[in-house]
């Protein structure tokens, strides 16, 4: 089926709009009455079949060659074994300067937990700062260690 559009119109003539009591000559009283028989054109349409209507189609993701898409970046995230990242303890830092660098470097790190990470360096020596793929573990550990903190990674295996 296809859109049709049909015109309307009503003819007007100069006398529907006119005041029965209006006077000769007088411009400003030919507009005071509207009729409510105003023409507006009238569009019909019609949608055309398989188009519209109904449940919209998911987009699809058109994936260029000799790139991923995001599904598989993810994916591949995931996959990848994870790191820890871990604060060794020193005597130069200060245990406030500690709490603020972690929660500047580590991404969604609250106070309690800067603070309970860098308690346990300072009493066991070492502490896991987080759990992540290799990539982040490496940037992470090096913020950490740009910031004056002592930090290394190692594979997380085992019972973690």
């Amino acid at each position: 089926m296809e859109a049709a559009a049909v015109p309307s119109r009503i003819a007007l003539s100069p006398n529907r709009f006119a005041n029965h009591h209006s006077v000769a000559g007088d411009r400003s009283s030919t507009y005071r009455r509207r009729s409510t028989n105003v023409a507006f054109p009238i569009v019909i349409t019609a949608a055309a079949r398989g188009k519209g209507g109904g449940v919209l189609d998911r987009p699809t993701e058109k994936v260029s060659p000799g790139r991923q898409s995001e599904f598989d970046v993810k994916k591949s995230r995931k996959m990848s074994p994870p790191f820890r990242v871990v604060l060794h303890n020193d005597n130069e830092n200060r245990r406030e300067y500690v709490v603020q660098v972690l929660m500047k470097v580590i991404p969604g790190m609250t106070v309690d937990n800067a603070v309970n990470i860098m308690q346990e360096a300072h009493v066991n020596g070492m502490a896991v700062v987080i759990v992540c793929s290799q990539q982040e573990a490496e940037e992470h550990c090096t913020a950490l260690r740009g910031n004056g903190l002592r930090s290394s990674i190692e594979p997380a295996s085992g019972g973690c």
